[in-house]
């Protein structure tokens, strides 16, 4: 049934992506008024999907995850996140965006067997739970964040070129998209710190001192070395605009390099199927 219910899910979030793709050539008014409740009700699936997973194995399907109840957990955390940022600012125009990635991520996910479980102990400690639910929370903020600087330097562009694209007419001001960028960081940095606190913890545990030379933990602290000099820049140097755009478009290519290191990590091998 969860792998039911995820499909189910997949149906709803192409919805999304069609609002997604629509929204790049012309105006879809009708569309996006509903695509918010669309796409919410399809995150109402993911949930139960995960949740029965959970039941299933008798435990926290986090701590039994493979590649793919990853994918599917982030797309619902990339979700969530759009969510709470809708229901902040009412604008739909980081679904541009995220709807397209959640439909992929889940797409993914939903086309893939059950995993395996893995019957190590310290994969099912708390310590797992911590370090995956916190660090995929940090991820989905860090994806808004680039959507955002996305939206700023399209919109930015149009506006010094006095030329509207049927995207950029339809976005808010400036500073609103700079603004949900910037909470999207502050709400993100502290779920990616605990989260690789609590894998160093793990892999301590597990692999001793030889941990740290992992391509995946090398990534993963570069990205947050750029996510902490983003928010010391805007702090301090009171960097806006373009120049966190810019920094924001960096942190996530490095996020995307992080994500990408688990198909060749020894820490982060995840069952393929």
């Amino acid at each position: 049934m969860p792998l039911i219910w995820l499909r189910v899910t997949v149906l709803f979030y192409a919805v999304g992506l069609l609002y997604g793709l629509a929204a790049v050539s012309r105006p879809c008014t009708w569309l996006a008024k509903y695509v918010v409740p669309i796409v919410g009700a399809g995150m109402i699936f993911h949930f139960v999907s995960l949740a029965e997973s959970a039941m299933i194995t008798g435990r926290l399907s986090l701590t039994t995850m493979s590649v793919y109840d990853s994918e599917s957990l982030l797309a619902f955390l990339v979700m969530l996140v759009f969510m709470i940022v809708y229901a902040k600012y009412r604008t739909t125009s980081p679904g541009i965006f995220l709807f397209p990635l959640a439909f992929l991520i889940t797409f993914a996910s939903a086309i893939a067997q059950q995993p395996p479980s893995l019957d190590t102990p310290i994969m099912r400690s708390g310590w797992l739970f911590v370090h995956i639910a916190t660090i995929f929370t940090g991820y989905a903020a860090l994806f808004l964040s680039f959507a955002a600087s996305l939206l700023y330097l399209a919109h930015e562009k149009a506006l010094k070129s006095k030329q509207p694209t049927s995207i950029t007419s339809r976005l808010p001001a400036l500073s609103v998209i700079d603004d949900i960028g910037y909470k999207a960081l502050l709400l993100g940095f502290p779920f990616m710190t605990f989260g690789l606190i609590a894998g160093s913890v793990i892999a301590q545990a597990r692999f001793g001192p030889t941990w740290f030379f992992d391509p995946k933990v090398v990534l993963s602290l570069l990205m947050w070395a750029v996510y902490m000099v983003l928010l010391y820049t805007r702090w301090n140097n009171g960097w806006r605009g373009r120049k966190a755009a810019y920094l924001a478009t960096f942190a996530f290519l490095i996020a995307l390099g992080a994500w990408a290191a688990n198909y060749f990590s020894v820490l982060h091998r995840f069952p393929a199927s």
